[in-house]
């Protein structure tokens, strides 16, 4: 067998008949040199694992059907070659068997950078676009609200624009309880809380929770005491306040802690280090149904990439108990303020109509509510339903690629 290096050279005698230059086994994995220039290489346990023959892998179920104790590490490649006609990999194993695989199948799962972050940021999650205070006109969203119930295109934007800038309005709902709940059912499948599948933001008598008040809202996320804390908070207003008051706030919570991280850099490890008591307990207006729910988890939290995952902050909803040091109590508080300190300078102050849809991301944006007053006959009156990001991430992606079979 030729050296790849002596194949490479031979490009311009094969760029009409392959669209490999060459193929390689190498000690631990096989090398794939195509004609545009592309290395490609993968694991030789890699592709015994992920072998696609029908012995291997149920193709219905998209399943692999091999039972392995430990791993296929103990059976190396005995030989590789490239089926020009059919652009396939072929492969057989010191046991025997036979493996191929075809070159599209291959470059959608190249271990090389350009391709892992084509698929993390394409097919796994967009990445988020940062932005503050000067930024907000340039990255806010409007919608219709009939376009995104209707059209899947319009669903996709819709859904897209939640991932990258946090948040989007929908215009035009109409007067009707039912709005937040057929926009989950839009994309999914509502999330049940303790609060039921949809919950009334109004001025309730004898309030059991801080926003059925008539007061200022500060910043904050819903329910940071749930470990699986609501993805997308839907709010649609039926009622808006005639009031001066009852606008909405926001602030994009992974700014802040990317403010917090390059100007406090200690600040920041506290933050995303120390866990919080987070706390509901009580009931909805039905003592009957009883809850009393706790989380313990950091301000920032990072996901396995180091990337922003989840924010936590909510004032009214932060136990008392503090179940960490007196040192590390001491330091969070410091680091705390200063965090609170960015969001309010990068927050922004908008009022939504009758008919507007304000929906965000609970795991990122920080929202909050001016004080109002209500008036007879003009009581502020808002729906809110939830959604889990899985379930978000989910109908964009069949949006996105509508026949994926892997």
């Amino acid at each position: 067998m030729l050296s790849c290096r002596q194949l490479i050279s031979r490009l311009s005698l094969l760029r009409q008949a392959s669209t490999f230059a060459c193929v390689r086994l190498c000690p631990d994995y096989v090398e794939v040199q195509e004609e545009q220039g592309n290395l490609l290489k993968y694991p030789q346990v890699w592709l015994r694992d992920n072998c696609q023959c029908a012995e291997c892998f149920h193709a219905a179920t998209r399943a692999r059907k091999s039972h392995w104790d430990r791993g296929p590490l103990n059976i190396p490649v005995s030989q590789v070659a490239y089926n020009k006609e059919r652009k396939q990999l072929e492969i057989i194993w010191q046991d025997k068997h036979r493996s191929t695989f075809d070159l599209g199948w291959l470059r959608e799962r190249d271990f090389g950078e350009t391709g892992r972050k084509h698929y993390l940021e394409e097919v796994y999650k967009p990445p988020a676009q940062l932005w503050g205070k000067t930024e907000f006109e340039d990255v806010k969203r409007e919608f219709q609200y009939e376009d995104v119930l209707e059209q899947d295109a319009a669903l996709r934007v819709w859904l897209e624009a939640l991932a990258v800038q946090g948040f989007a309005i929908l215009k035009g709902a109409p007067n009707d309880i039912n709005v937040a709940k057929k926009l989950a059912e839009r994309i999914g499948y509502i999330k049940r809380t303790t609060y039921g599948d949809v919950f009334e933001v109004k001025s309730k008598p004898n309030a059991r929770n801080y926003a059925y008040l008539m007061t200022p809202l500060p910043l904050h996320t819903d329910m940071p005491y749930y470990e699986y804390k609501a993805g997308i908070n839907i709010l649609h207003t039926l009622v808006q306040s005639e009031s001066k008051g009852g606008a909405n706030t926001l602030t994009d919570g992974f700014n802040v802690a990317s403010q917090l991280q390059k100007l406090h850099p200690e600040d920041f490890e506290v933050l995303k280090s120390v866990p919080v008591n987070w706390f509901d307990i009580g009931h909805d207006g039905d003592d009957s149904k009883p809850f009393h729910s706790l989380w313990r988890a950091p301000v920032i939290c990072l996901d396995v990439d180091g990337r922003f995952a989840r924010i936590n902050q909510n004032t009214t909803k932060r136990d008392s108990r503090f179940s960490v040091s007196l040192a590390q109590a001491v330091s969070w508080y410091k680091a705390y303020d200063k965090f609170l300190e960015i969001a309010q300078s990068e927050a922004v102050e908008f009022k939504t109509q009758a008919g507007d849809v304000f929906v965000f991301n609970n795991l990122r944006m920080l929202h909050g509510r001016t004080a109002y007053e209500d008036a007879p006959g003009n009581k502020r009156h808002l729906v809110g339903a939830y959604v889990d990001w899985d379930i978000i991430y989910s109908k964009l992606r069949t949006l996105k690629f509508p026949n994926a079979k892997d």
